[in-house]
């Protein structure tokens, strides 16, 4: 079981990890070793998390999310099998605990009259220092 918060704790059947062998560090081991992790998260299926934890998930992970609703975390950052899934299991925590903050309303502000003065008095400036900028007449 994976402790996300207090109210969400993933299931062991809702995570696959699948070692495969990684390109980086390591020399002849790299060819010899499969360090690399690939985590997989039944998201779509979990009952674990509400609907709109799976929705902001699902924004958040972006490429990482298949048509099927399996979130896929891989890691090859270091040469150690367990350093991997540890940092993997880490990446996944965040992103779920980044998902379970609802973001804030944003309350519409309307500009005030003196930096509309402002914006309006800067455009005509600079509108008239390109209209200075015309071809010259032979007077």
């Amino acid at each position: 079981m994976l402790r996300i918060t207090d109210d969400i704790a993933l299931q062991d059947w809702e995570l696959t990890e699948q070692f495969v062998r990684a390109s980086g560090p390591g020399g002849q081991n790299v060819n010899k070793v499969s360090s690399a992790v690939e985590l997989r998260f039944e998201a779509a299926r979990s009952p674990s998390l509400p609907g709109p934890v799976k929705a902001r998930l699902k924004r958040i992970a972006g490429r990482r999310w298949t048509d099927a609703g399996t979130l896929v975390i891989q890691c090859d950052e270091t040469r150690s099998q367990a350093r991997n899934r540890a940092i993997a299991r880490d990446r996944l925590i965040e992103m779920i605990a980044k998902a379970t903050v609802a973001p804030k309303r944003r309350i519409r502000t309307k500009p005030t009259k003196g930096s509309i003065r402002r914006r309006l008095e800067s455009k005509k400036a600079r509108g008239t220092v390109k209209a200075l900028r015309g071809k010259v007449d032979d007077e």
